[in-house]
């Protein structure tokens, strides 16, 4: 009772550092990614911090949970992971949150990888879905996966298509565009056509597809997977990704 209230007393308290995990299962059909936020870089770093977000991560990927709510209300010992953090939280004497998770179950042929970059500041999941399952098990499809997982800390897409950038991001590079030209003097229609093209330039650095491949700039991840289908006689696509920063 008194851990439990000395540890709400520091609830309250900032926590923006921390650490992004993940854990992926021997077969790569499932994974989580999940971030676990301290107040100081000094806990972040520390041995006995990043145990327990790897042992947090542990809980929450045999589980299966699916969010926050759900994994901390997992069997942790004779409480819950919810208990487990707060006990934490007593521990290192610093406002510990677990902030997200995410988890993903291949769907069909594929796989689930990660990738945790700069000491656990930026973390990513991804799903890299095939037709057929012998494609899913080779080194090539794997190799390729590991580049994306790569790619995407490195390049921080909005989303994988199009499709998947919200229209106010959208309408904001537009309203921004119009304000750059206000005073161009030209007419609206090219004002128009003017924008859609710098649109399609916008584009190329959000969206994962359009992006240029981070090894080779001049191929886009879209002509990148194209090249490996045709090497593997597959088809290949990207269904899902999560990248997480620390913070953000």
């Amino acid at each position: 009772e008194r851990g439990a209230i000395k540890a709400a007393k520091k609830a309250d308290r900032e926590a923006k550092e921390g650490v992004v995990a993940a854990q992926i299962d021997v077969e790569a059909r499932s994974g989580v990614l999940v971030e676990v936020n301290c107040e100081t870089d000094f806990v972040a770093k520390n041995d006995n911090f990043k145990a327990f977000v790897s042992e947090l991560t542990d809980s929450v990927a045999s589980a299966g949970a699916n969010d926050i709510d759900s994994a901390n209300a997992v069997q942790k010992g004779e409480g819950t992971l919810d208990d487990f953090v707060k006990a934490k939280v007593i521990e290192l004497g610093e406002n510990l949150q677990f902030r997200r998770m995410t988890r993903y179950e291949v769907e069909g042929s594929g796989v689930v990888a990660s990738y945790i970059h700069l000491g656990g500041k930026v973390g990513v999941l991804v799903e890299v879905n095939c037709a057929k399952g012998e494609t899913a098990a080779s080194d090539a499809f794997r190799e390729l996966v590991k580049d994306l997982t790569l790619h995407i800390a490195a390049a921080s897409p909005a989303g994988i298509g199009r499709d998947e950038i919200s229209d106010d991001l959208v309408e904001a590079e537009k309203d921004l565009f119009r304000k750059q030209m206000a005073d161009s003097g030209k007419p609206p229609e090219i004002l128009d056509k003017i924008i859609e093209g710098k649109l399609g330039k916008f584009y190329s650095t959000i969206c994962l597809l359009e992006q240029g491949f981070i090894k080779d700039p001049d191929n886009t991840i879209s002509d990148l997977l194209a090249s490996k289908g045709k090497e593997l006689d597959d088809e290949i696509s990207i269904r899902r990704f999560t990248r997480y920063g620390v913070g953000e």
